[in-house]
């Protein structure tokens, strides 16, 4: 019986090599935005023989074929996204952590200046820090 990731790279015109398989089990059901290595770290745990590159291909023909979106933060780290529906990302700042933000929430039709544009594509990264709590008796920061 074939697995469900077989199935969805199969879908995707996607041979499902044991090592696609072993990618797309983590990549595709993590809400995380991984690096190529992190992947690649987490991949080997559990398939110790899959090579740097065979996950740096994996990630980029998902990519390629739909599975997957990649882009660029500041720095050159390059993440994966495995949300492949339009949306933005916020970047908490103290820990890289990134989480989705709803592409409904910002529209770029708010902007004046581009009003006279017929915008075709944009993506929005938001960096920020948890707003700090005023500390009553007995509350921890959190």
């Amino acid at each position: 019986m074939e697995t469900s990731e077989a199935a969805i790279l199969r879908e995707k015109g996607i041979h499902p090599s044991a090592q696609r398989v072993a990618v797309s089990r983590y990549v595709l059901a993590t809400c995380d935005h991984p690096t190529a290595d992190e992947v690649w770290t987490r991949v080997r745990k559990k398939f110790p023989m899959v090579s740097r590159a065979t996950v740096y291909n994996t990630l980029n023909l998902f990519v390629e074929k739909g599975l997957l979106r990649q882009f660029v933060l500041s720095g050159g780290r390059v993440v994966f996204d495995s949300n492949v529906s339009n949306h933005h990302h916020f970047i908490e700042v103290d820990t890289g952590k990134i989480h989705d933000v709803a592409w409904d929430s910002l529209r770029v039709e708010n902007v004046e200046r581009l009003s006279e544009f017929e915008v075709a594509e944009y993506q929005v990264v938001l960096r920020g820090r948890r707003k700090k709590r005023g500390r009553r008796s007995g509350e921890a920061n959190i």
